[in-house]
């Protein structure tokens, strides 16, 4: 691994994946980034690992994008090859042979919430708060999470999530089966622990196979979805009302938007 930002470890057939910037409630920046893009390649070529639990350090999962890189590049490539990299890279997860496990707690936000969409089971501690804040910022969702989180709660809700922001609670995320479970913060490691060791001690190749199954059922959606978010999301980019969002908030002045 190139960084410390994410780590990788592994406990007999159990991998254990870790976001680890907790000072930062694990908002995810360019370096945690390609942790994250390297550590799924590594266990695309790992076929004895037999599931994964994806946790964090501190107090939150991740609180979403680092705002002070949204749309700003750190090398020279253009805003659409720079989105689809990253979603290409993340793309690849949903290939791997074996589960991901979400532990979730605190905070879960934005392209990070996402990302846990489309994982395959999510666990979370009580007090867990869900967000797609990313059209507060003027940017879109781009990791899928929209066409997953449409898969599970239908259109109603995900645009209320999506166009007003909002904060969804660890309840809400129950009863809409975003989360499968709900537990304390004490116990949230020993759940997804015991979840994976159950995965893990079934026949591998039916489990291969029953992941591959879902993935007929669902996959191709969220993969086409994570396409076109690369293109509205450059449009985004070089759209006049970003330029004057993030004018106006330099500013400190109201925007006024015009709609192109």
């Amino acid at each position: 691994m190139s960084t410390d930002l994410i780590t990788l470890e592994y406990d007999g057939p159990i991998a254990i994946l870790t976001n680890n910037r907790p000072d930062k409630h694990n908002a995810a920046n360019d370096e945690m980034d390609t942790g994250l893009f390297e550590a799924i390649a590594e266990l695309k070529g790992r076929p004895d690992v037999r599931c994964v639990i994806w946790r964090a350090n501190g107090k939150s999962w991740s609180s979403g994008r680092d705002v002070s890189q949204l749309g700003v590049r750190t090398e020279d490539i253009d805003n659409l090859s720079f989105i689809e990299r990253g979603q290409q890279a993340f793309a690849a997860s949903l290939d791997l042979h074996c589960p991901i496990v979400c532990a979730l707690k605190g905070w879960v936000i934005g392209g990070s919430f996402e990302r846990s969409l489309v994982a395959d089971l999510r666990v979370c501690a009580e007090g867990t708060r869900f967000m797609l804040p990313e059209v507060k910022h003027g940017v879109l969702t781009d990791t899928g999470g929209m066409a997953r989180l449409f898969q599970m709660v239908g259109h109603g809700v995900t645009m209320d999530l999506v166009l007003t922001g909002r904060v969804m609670d660890a309840e809400e995320a129950l009863r809409h089966g975003i989360v499968s479970r709900v537990v304390s913060e004490d116990e949230l490691e020993a759940t997804a622990r015991e979840i994976a060791e159950t995965i893990a001690g079934a026949p591998a190749f039916t489990v291969k196979m029953a992941r591959r199954n879902m993935g007929l059922l669902a996959n191709a959606v969220v993969k086409d979805s994570i396409r076109e978010e690369g293109t509205t999301q450059t449009l985004v980019f070089a759209s006049e009302d970003y330029a004057e969002l993030k004018a106006a908030r330099e500013e400190d002045r109201r925007p006024s938007y015009r709609g192109r």
